[in-house]
């Protein structure tokens, strides 16, 4: 609708300053004549707006005009009180200004909005963290977040995981991702994206060289790389299993990102019912991977390839000596 694209514009101004049309009609995917006659439009509803030729030229308002936008559809009010229980704003250090910007926001809406948003607010909450996801380790997140935005290379100094001290890196930031409730830096090291979790920083420290991006690089462009590129590693083993039905729904959750296929039924053997048993196919990493289903302990079985069934005889067999060996403690 226009007055959407026309509040769309007024608030790109607002918070751009000046802004060339071109850049203006490619945001609102529109022409360059429709950009302009909005801001005809805007201009002929009293809003001091104008356009400035030259190189440097581009749409504007008058220096020190702004606007209250109250305009906001009860679905809008609603979808700004939507909160997230994953502290990124604390971890920001910016839960207090959290805190004071939505006041602000539900002081400017319009007063039959804001019952709706009050209430959204108490009754709608978002958790990204997974269950038993396990305690993570104190993040100074703020401090990173500033260095960031300084638009200045960083020193890292950063553990990679397994291994026991950190290395020194120099890096050109791109920004920071939360994803499930874990911090990462998105920058590239020498020339190349990669990825850095901000709990195996040690000390990230601003450098006084200005960042080197790839140009037209933006992070989440980046990120969406990055995070094909995890989902998307080479699985160089197939392993086929038959799993116990009443376990069918847990083994698909644990093994989402390994499952190649919806689980089919499999032929009974002598003494099981029809349907009780179902094949899977997990593609995976390597053999030594099959490990993790032993804690589904009978109710999994691999059948194929015969190396990760000898893998798993044998670490049975290990327990079995563990626990009920010789060597077992005694009472």
């Amino acid at each position: 609708m226009k007055a959407d694209r026309l509040l769309a514009v007024l608030l790109l101004l607002q918070t751009r300053g000046t802004v060339p049309a071109s850049e203006l009609a490619e945001r609102l995917d529109v022409s360059v004549r429709t950009v302009y006659r909005d801001i005809e439009a805007l201009s002929a509803a009293g809003v001091p707006v104008y356009a400035e030729r030259g190189r440097y030229g581009g749409i504007a308002l008058l220096p020190g005009y702004r606007t209250d936008v109250t305009g906001l559809t009860a679905d809008e009010a609603r979808a700004l009180f939507v909160f997230t229980a994953d502290d990124a704003h604390a971890a920001l250090g910016l839960d207090a200004a959290l805190g004071s910007a939505l006041r602000k926001v539900m002081a400017a809406l319009p007063a039959p909005h804001r019952p709706a948003a009050e209430q959204t607010s108490r009754r709608i909450l978002v958790d990204p963290v997974r269950w038993m996801s396990g305690p993570r380790a104190a993040v100074d997140v703020a401090e990173l977040h500033d260095a960031v935005l300084a638009d200045v290379r960083l020193r890292l100094r950063y553990r990679h995981s397994g291994r026991d001290e950190p290395r020194d890196y120099t890096v050109d930031p791109y920004g920071l991702v939360v994803k499930a409730g874990v911090w990462y830096l998105v920058a590239d090291l020498d020339g190349d994206p990669r990825l850095f979790r901000a709990d195996r920083i040690h000390t990230a420290e601003a450098a006084e060289d200005p960042v080197r991006r790839r140009p037209g690089a933006e992070l989440a462009d980046v990120w969406e790389v990055l995070r094909a590129g995890v989902e998307r590693r080479p699985s160089a083993v197939r392993l086929r299993v038959r799993v116990h039905r009443p376990r069918l729904e847990l083994f698909c959750r644990l093994n989402a990102g390994a499952l190649t296929g919806e689980p089919r039924p499999d032929e009974p053997r002598p003494g099981e019912r029809p349907g009780e048993w179902l094949l899977a196919e997990l593609a995976v990493s390597e053999v030594g991977w099959a490990r993790s289903l032993l804690a589904f302990g009978p109710t999994v079985e691999i059948l194929d390839p015969p190396e990760a069934r000898t893998l798993l005889a044998e670490v049975a067999a290990e327990v079995v000596g563990l626990y009920g060996g010789e060597g077992a403690a005694g009472p």
